[in-house]
């Protein structure tokens, strides 16, 4: 199950442990990540892409809904960023407002056409959406500047009214990310922890059961692929402004597939947090192999391929399993030591 237990504690918690001590480690990462060889902006990458990630997994993990295009709603935020600032306004939460809400739109239209579709036919549907959108990125020259992108997107002010945060250098930017992904992680974790986040579960075991269960199934794939878009988007704008700039790169199927694969990889089909996890070990392969060998991706993919044929259930899931599996040792422990207790009395 992605996620909690329903009858663990942290189900019903606004706020875990385990955030607290991600969100602690994470505030840490621009006083160390320089010192160990790592460049500072890889950090903001980090969290760009988990907030992707944690948005992505709502549909695959949550719902099981298998979305391998998702990278064109990415970069539908990323220019809705950047035409906002540069035609409507030059307002951060005014662009990432309509940024949100452009991606969720653009999630709604496909979600129209593609959530009538199971298993394969939904997932080349949604593969073939986000050639559609990609497709007019290209295209678009006078609007999106074709394979050049857009170009000379500012790092707004986070403007509260008293007070105004300049995010220009990468520290201020990195801790307004982290602040945005906060947020995100709590909302996500309460939706996937509510009544509606428990019937994704349901769809994700049948659909055929939930729609017996009088659950409109069409209704509940539709939404929560317009949020996941939606939330999408707004990484999308946010990595528009870490990289100044929009390019249709990343709509592409390839980088769709990136997704998918940090996703699989740190387990997002059974943990909550596997999203996270895949982005840390994707991103810290790309630099450290990368750093010695331009064919990287070989032994990622290689990473991958084992991972899915031994722990499908990937590194989340492996830790789960190793951490049950001292507890049950622990018990049977503590039980044979009752047992000797009693026959020696």
């Amino acid at each position: 199950m992605n996620g909690a237990s329903p009858n663990s504690p942290d189900a019903a918690r606004l706020i875990t442990p385990t955030m607290l001590i991600v969100w602690l480690l994470l505030a840490t990462i621009p006083l160390w990540i320089s010192r160990i060889g790592l460049y500072p902006y890889l950090g903001i990458e980090i969290l760009i892409w988990s907030i992707y990630a944690l948005s992505f997994n709502l549909v695959l993990g949550t719902a099981g809904l298998p979305s391998f295009g998702h990278g064109a709603f990415f970069g539908i935020g990323a220019y809705a960023f950047g035409l906002c600032q540069f035609n409507v306004s030059s307002n951060l939460w005014i662009c990432l407002v309509v940024t949100t809400l452009a991606a969720a739109f653009a999630g709604a239209l496909a979600a129209l056409f593609i959530s009538h579709r199971r298993g394969i036919y939904y997932a080349f549907m949604t593969i073939a959406f986000g050639q559609i959108f990609w497709t007019i990125a290209i295209k678009s020259h006078s609007i999106t500047g074709g394979e050049d992108g857009l170009l000379k997107i500012a790092r707004l002010p986070a403007d509260f009214g008293f007070v105004s945060f300049d995010l220009k250098s990468n520290v201020s930017f990195y801790y307004f990310v982290l602040a945005v992904f906060v947020v995100i992680v709590i909302a996500l974790w309460r939706l996937t922890h509510s009544p509606y986040g428990r019937v994704l579960s349901a769809i994700r075991q049948s659909e055929t059961r939930a729609a017996h269960l009088g659950y409109k199934v069409w209704f509940y794939k539709a939404s929560v692929f317009a949020i996941s878009t939606g939330l999408s988007g707004l990484a999308g704008g946010l990595f528009a402004m870490a990289q100044l700039a929009a390019f249709p790169d990343v709509m592409s199927l390839h980088q769709s597939g990136y997704i998918v694969m940090m996703t699989l990889v740190g387990g997002g089909l059974v943990s909550f947090w596997g999203p996270v996890v895949g982005v840390f070990t994707f991103l810290i392969a790309r630099d450290v192999i990368g750093a010695m060998t331009s064919a990287w991706m070989l032994w990622f993919g290689l990473l991958f391929i084992v991972i899915v044929l031994f722990k499908p259930e990937g590194i989340a899931g492996a830790f789960r399993s190793i951490v049950d599996s001292a507890k049950a040792k622990a018990r049977h422990a503590q039980g044979m030591s009752a047992l000797r207790l009693l026959f020696r009395s």
